[in-house]
Parts: C-alpha cells; sequence; structure tokens
C-alpha cells in the first residue's frame, strides 16, 4: 500500500506537462505532500522524432528513463489511473490502490489510436506504409523515405485533435527535400490530404507555407479525411468533409498522422467534454464545475494547437495557481493560449510560429520568424532539446 493515502496534491500524467508542473510544485512547496502518477517506463522529448525520421539524429537521443525525471521530494508511483472520482476527490490507480487527494492535476496526455483507421492497425512499418508517431518504427520511416524509389509519396492529417498538427508538413518537406538528394523528386508525386481548409491559422505564417508548398510542387487536397488503408493493394481512402464522397488514392509511400484519443479513464469520469477532454476555464486552466482540479497539456479542451510550447506556459499558470489555492488564496494565473512549433521546411530551414488564442503573433525574436531560416533550425536541432532535458522539466524556466 501507499506510505499514505492521501495528499494535497495528485498530479497525474510524468509528460511535459506533468513534470514541470511537478517541478514548479516542489520548489515552491517543499513540504507539502506530491503525487506523480504514470507508468511510463521511458520519457520521450518528442519534436526530435522527426529529425530521427529524416536521417538527422539517431531516436535512442529522444528517450530518458522516466524515474530520473521525477524531481526530489515528489512520490512517483509507476502505475497507471483506472478511474478518477471528482465527487469523493479520489484515483484508483492499475493495481487497486485508491488515492484522495485535495487538488488534482490532470495532464495524461492523449493517446494514439492506431485502430481509428480502417486497416491501419498493424500496416504500420510494412509495404509503404510509416509514420513519425511510433518511437519504435522510426528507424523505419526513415529508411523508407531513404530508399524510396519514386511514385505517390502521400501524407495525411486528420480531423482528430492531435500532437503537433504541423508534424505532417514537416516530415513531408524534408522527405521531398531529400528525395531531390537521391535523384527521385522527377520520378515522384508528393501529394498532402489534409482534414484542415488551410496549412496554419495565422495568415503570416500560412503565405510563407504557401510559399513552399509551390516551391516543392506538392499537390494539396484539403478537407479531406483519411477513412481506409489497402496495403495489399496500396491503397488509401479518403472522404471529403466537404461533399462526403470517397476518393480511392494508389501509393507508394503513405505516411499516416493516426488519430488520438483521450485517456480511458477520462473517458469514463465526469470531467470532459464529449471529445473526451477535460472541460476547464481557458486562461485559469480550473475545471469549470470541480474547482480543485486543473488540466493541462494535451488532454485539456482548449482552442490552441497542442504542442511542448504551449504545455510549458500552461504549467506555469497551473502550478502558481495551485500554490495560490494552498496559501488559501484564489487562480489568478491567466494562459493566453500562447502556443509555439518550429515548421521544419528543409534540412536547415526553419518557420517559427509563435502565437496566441487571438491568433495573433507573439514572437519572441527581433526579426520576421515567418522566414524560413537556418538559425531557427539550429535553435530546434540543438538548443530547444538541451533547455528541454536541463531547465523546463526541473521548472527553472
Amino acid at each position: 500500500m501507499l506510505p499514505h493515502q492521501h495528499c494535497q496534491i495528485l498530479m497525474i500524467g510524468g509528460g511535459t506537462a506533468g513534470l514541470i508542473v511537478a517541478s514548479k510544485l516542489i520548489k515552491k512547496l517543499p513540504a507539502a505532500s506530491i503525487v506523480l502518477l504514470d507508468s511510463a517506463d521511458k520519457h520521450y522529448y518528442q519534436p526530435a522524432w522527426l529529425f530521427a525520421s529524416s536521417g538527422i539524429m539517431a531516436k535512442e537521443k529522444s528517450a530518458r528513463s522516466e524515474k530520473s525525471l521525477i524531481p526530489n521530494g515528489v512520490l512517483f508511483l509507476q502505475e497507471a489511473a483506472e478511474l478518477c472520482n471528482p465527487d469523493e476527490n479520489y484515483v484508483i490507480t492499475s493495481q487497486g490502490k485508491r488515492i484522495f487527494y485535495d487538488y488534482l492535476a490532470l495532464a495524461p496526455g492523449i493517446t494514439v489510436d492506431w485502430a481509428g483507421v480502417k486497416g491501419l492497425e498493424g500496416s504500420i512499418g510494412k509495404d509503404g506504409v510509416v509514420s513519425i508517431y511510433s518511437y519504435e518504427q522510426l528507424d523505419q520511416t526513415w529508411q523508407s523515405i531513404k530508399n524510396f524509389p519514386g511514385g505517390a509519396a502521400v501524407f495525411t492529417l486528420p480531423a482528430t485533435p492531435l500532437k503537433c498538427p504541423s508534424a505532417p508538413q514537416k516530415i513531408m518537406y524534408l522527405a521531398e527535400e531529400y528525395f531531390h538528394k537521391t535523384g527521385v523528386r522527377k520520378d515522384t508525386n508528393v501529394i498532402f490530404f489534409t482534414a484542415k481548409d488551410k496549412l496554419c491559422e495565422i495568415k503570416k505564417y500560412e503565405s510563407t507555407l504557401k510559399k513552399v508548398i509551390e516551391r516543392k510542387n506538392i499537390k494539396i487536397f484539403f478537407k479531406h479525411d483519411l477513412e481506409e488503408v489497402r496495403p495489399d493493394k496500396k491503397e488509401a481512402v479518403f472522404k471529403s468533409l466537404v461533399t462526403g464522397s470517397k476518393e480511392t488514392i494508389k501509393y507508394d509511400l503513405l505516411h499516416v498522422t493516426p488519430c488520438f484519443q483521450a485517456p480511458v479513464f477520462l473517458k469514463k469520469s465526469r470531467l470532459t467534454q464529449k471529445n473526451g477532454l477535460v472541460d476547464v476555464n481557458p486562461y485559469t486552466l480550473q475545471h469549470q464545475r470541480y474547482k480543485n482540479i486543473f488540466a493541462l497539456g494535451d488532454a485539456a479542451d482548449l482552442p490552441t494547437p497542442k504542442t511542448g510550447a504551449a504545455a510549458r506556459r500552461q504549467a506555469k499558470v497551473v502550478a502558481e495557481n495551485l500554490i495560490r489555492l494552498l496559501s488559501s488564496g484564489q487562480p489568478g494565473a491567466s494562459y493566453n493560449g500562447y502556443t509555439s512549433c518550429p515548421i521544419t521546411t528543409g534540412y536547415g530551414k526553419v518557420v517559427l510560429l509563435e502565437y496566441d488564442y487571438d491568433k495573433k503573433p507573439l514572437e519572441t525574436f527581433p526579426f520576421n520568424q515567418a522566414k524560413e531560416r537556418y538559425s531557427m533550425f539550429l535553435l530546434d536541432r540543438y538548443v530547444l532539446p538541451y533547455m528541454y532535458w536541463n531547465f523546463m522539466l526541473p521548472g527553472r524556466i
């Protein structure tokens, strides 16, 4: 059994958001009883998966032991959450432990749902079907791009909420450039099927990405969602989200961005919206009905892309508001919807997106970030990973 079955703060999720919140809390409240619940053995810096699947770095550099990242003073339970009862303030774990809490912070993330597309489950890594959303398949994805002989290279973006929605574009741009390097681009059709109606929600950045698409001669089908994969025939079936009609496309390489879903324990709770994401105030990140519960990261129902940069800003707000509540105060910290995403447009080229809920650019650097820059590639490849492991997760920034 637990050394205590009650804690002041229960943190569910040891990903980016959860670790930052736990680190910030224990720094400010060293005497607080804080429990972090997560079944993971490894922690991944997932932005690096793009580099691993495009020949830039080894995938192993993106992984570290979860236990090694738990801040001192926080009790780590390597178990999954099975049931959350917000009315009686407890969570039941996968090993049957019942943990009562004063405050609950939810950051369990969202999980890949390979079965969300008919025929996809079991097909990844075989017969030209690849994805950068699976750590196990990163090497195969790179080999498939590296050895691609030419033909139809199809890339997809689904309608469901997903981690880093720009990632499908990034791997497509890198693959297209690599096809030039190997001499097969002239024999290759690069096609992008996206469920969105535009490349980017921010006009300033979208104009740059449109030029990238034109320069690379990539054919785009907007408002199309992948419904089925037929690996034996190398066919992909897409549905128009406008007309409802379906179109079957032959492919030689199919990069699939999978569907995602909220953890089962959240779906069974009374904490979520219909989409399975936690119903929180978009500014305080406090639950709309249960005032001792907060949610952040990918599992929070927020009108902003799900990125690590967004999780960092949200973690700062949640930690501060929890500290205020524990001091008999009121939540005062506010999240403005900030998110950031470096969009890799080629080897050595990055457009750095930064904006808020109002779709207003919030740029860090004193130059136009809508321009493709080598300096931003260096930031993405070297600076951000170093900051992630050494400053973000330990709650120093």
